[in-house]
Parts: C-alpha cells; structure tokens; sequence
C-alpha cells in the first residue's frame, strides 16, 4: 500500500541530538541517574532585564500579529548590533526575524533551492544542515574536515568540492558540535577560494558568536570586502541572552533572499512570537554585562573538561576557541568490548553503552558526520561535569 508520509521527508532522519536527550530523559524517568551532557543550551537562566521586557510588553498588550518577519523596532535592534559588534551596515529591508536560528535556515534553503542543487557543509556538522538542505531539495555535499586540520576548512579541498551546481556554502563558527573557531586570517583564506566562484552563496551561521574564550576575536565573513552581497549571516538569542525556548533567531543578507525568506513565512508560521520579539529588543539594546561573566564560566569548564578528557586513556581531545562543546576521540577504544561483553564496533556503540552502563548521555561524532568521535555539550554545573568525567574515565577502563 502507498504510504502517506512524502518521498522528500523518507530522505531524512529525525534529529539525533533530541534523540538522545529524549532517551537520557526516558532513563531518568525510570528512576536511573542520568548526568545529560547532550544539550545545545546554557544553563543560566534568561537575565532578569530580558524577563521585565517580556512582562511589560504582555502587560502593555503587545499581543498581536507583527509584521511576517519581525517588528520594524527589533529590525532596527539588529541592525544597530550588526554595526556595533561586526562593523556591517544592513536597512531594513536587508533583516529577517525568524522562529530561532534554524527557522531562519530552513526558510532560507527553501526559498533558495531548487531541485539537484548542491550545499558544500564541512563536515562535523550541525546535524539539522544535511536533513535541511534535502528537505528543500537540494544534495548536500559533505566536505570532511579531520582532526589534524582543527576540523577546520582546507581551502584546497573546499576549491575541490564546488561545482557548476554549487548554490550555498554553510559555514558555522564557532562550531557545533567541536567548538572550533575560525580565525580572521582563515576566514580570509577561504574567501579567497570563494571569490573565484561569484555563483556560490554563503550561510555564516553565528549563532555561538559570544561564546568565545581567551582573547580569540571574533571575525564573520560579512565582512569581507566583495563577499557582502552573497553572504546571509544568521544570528539569534538564543546561546548569547540564554533564551533557547524564547525561539528568535535572525538573519541580514541580500534583498532577494531576505524577501523571498518572508515569502516562505508569510505562508507557513507568519511572524514569531510577538512577546519573544519584545525580549529580543531588550537583549540587544541592553546591558550586555553578562556574556563576558558567561564565557569566563564556560572557559573554566571547557579547561576542567578538556584535562580530564585527555587524561582517560584512549580519549584524545582538541581545546576549541569557542562554543560550549568538546569533540574528543574514541577511536582508540574502538574493537574493545564493554563489560556486558558487547563490542563497539562504531562511536554509536560506545554512546549507548556508556549511557546504559555509566548513565552519561552524550552524542556520536557520526551523527555530526564524522565517525570516531563523541560531543560533549559542558553547559552545566561543575558538580555534574566532575561525576560524569568520574564516570566516562571508570567507563574507558571497564573496557576490555
């Protein structure tokens, strides 16, 4: 019999990282103890001057439909910190507010793409880029970027994967899920690569842009002379403001794309929330104290956990510039077995046994598209962060 789901979603696979959360959250409910370490998200609350904004505008009655894509007060909002933070000017009608940052990118593949066009995503990657871009159609061409290299872009790799059919490239720094950073020198050298092919389109996802440690300097690809035009930088509150459930992501870029974006909204989800988009006003317009006091917290775990890591025999682990992720290796204790005598044939395998066994959720580095690997998300407590590294080391060595 005919099936009723569509060929096009029989392409993808649900999200991996809910997948895991989901399964970490059905063992705790069955009264095991669970420390997760696979969520995307701060854990610090939303900064009180957010929360009155929102309260205020409920209590003023800004409760009704905006304009598709956001207010006219929060596009000024953004255009006021792309200039402040990133010395980009951007008008209005350059600015696209979405339903969070991967609202923003699946509007954008679907008003882009058109069937066999091809997106360049490096790989680790985000895991939502791939199932975005074939949802719209397109092939995602995966460009592996090792260990070796930072997991990081090769410019002459990236020259090899660009085609006649190329539309986008996705570019995400720092990056989920390794935290990898890209300096304004490294960024200049594939702009260079991206120069030559005035057809390709570029998606600078910035979403971790204020998490970032130990003087590294944030530079976007927006801003550099003769790429600005094809350039669609996507950007939000979520990891910055600590406002993930809040859903406002946004995006500044050419016209067309910008107005083709609110095409795709205006008929499928219309504005977002109208109360969200107030809260973003104030993010963006007020006190920004905290994310320094918020990364010099992060920094702190990231160098707790990066030590202990590479401290576990077989466990190799790099010390990313950014984000709230560490990417490390078990590649090492690939073919041992566990103590159930089960084989870990895969980075899958030695996830879920160290879930079932230790209670440590994490993720596979191959649902980021690179075997081998596993992410651990550090945004939580120090106390969590200690037992579950007690508990990955005791795991490694059960380990046969």
């Amino acid at each position: 019999s005919m099936s009723i789901v569509s060929n096009n979603l029989k392409r993808i696979k649900p999200s991996p990282t809910l997948a895991v959360n989901q399964k970490a959250r059905e063992l705790k409910a069955a009264g095991k103890d669970v420390i997760s370490l696979g969520a995307g998200e701060p854990d610090f609350d939303t900064p009180n001057n957010i929360k009155q904004a929102a309260i205020k505008a409920i209590n003023d009655g800004d409760t009704k439909y905006t304009a598709v894509d956001g207010t006219p007060i929060l596009k000024d909002a953004i255009i006021r910190k792309f200039k402040r933070e990133n010395n980009l000017d951007y008008q209005a009608d350059q600015i696209t507010v979405g339903a969070g940052g991967k609202h923003v990118i699946y509007n954008a593949m679907m008003a882009t793409l058109n069937e066999g066009d091809e997106v360049v995503i490096p790989a680790p990657y985000w895991v939502s880029y791939p199932d975005i871009v074939l949802l719209a159609g397109g092939t995602p061409i995966i460009l592996e970027c090792n260990e070796k290299q930072g997991f990081k872009i090769n410019p002459l790799e990236l020259e090899k994967s660009i085609t006649k059919k190329t539309k986008w490239i996705i570019l995400n720094s720092p990056s989920n899920p390794t935290g990898a950073c890209y300096t304004e020198e490294e960024i200049k050298e594939i702009a260079e690569v991206l120069t030559k092919h005035p057809h390709v389109y570029i998606l600078s996802d910035d979403i971790y842009e204020h998490v970032t440690y130990q003087e590294f300097k944030f530079f976007t690809i927006a801003q550099i002379d003769g790429l600005k035009d094809r350039v669609l930088t996507m950007n939000g509150v979520s990891k910055a403001y600590s406002m993930t459930g809040w859903r406002i992501g946004y995006a500044a870029g050419p016209k067309e794309i910008i107005k083709a974006i609110a095409k795709v909204q205006s008929q499928s989800t219309t504005n977002p929330s109208s109360i969200s988009q107030a809260a973003a006003v104030e993010a963006l317009n007020g006190t920004q104290d905290f994310i320094k006091e918020r990364a010099t917290s992060f920094q702190e775990r990231r160098d707790f956990v990066v030590k202990a890591l590479n401290e576990i025999d077989g466990i190799k682990c790099l010390n990313p510039d950014g984000a709230f992720y560490v990417f490390p290796s078990c590649k090492d204790l690939i073919g041992k077995k566990d103590s159930n005598g089960k084989k870990l044939v895969k980075d899958t395998d030695f996830v879920q046994s160290l879930l079932e066994n230790s209670g440590v959720a994490v993720v596979q580095g191959s649902a980021f598209g690179l075997e081998g690997f596993f992410r651990i998300s550090y945004a939580t407590s120090m106390e969590n962060l200690k037992k579950a590294l007690e508990k990955i080391s005791s795991f490694c060595k059960s380990l046969s």
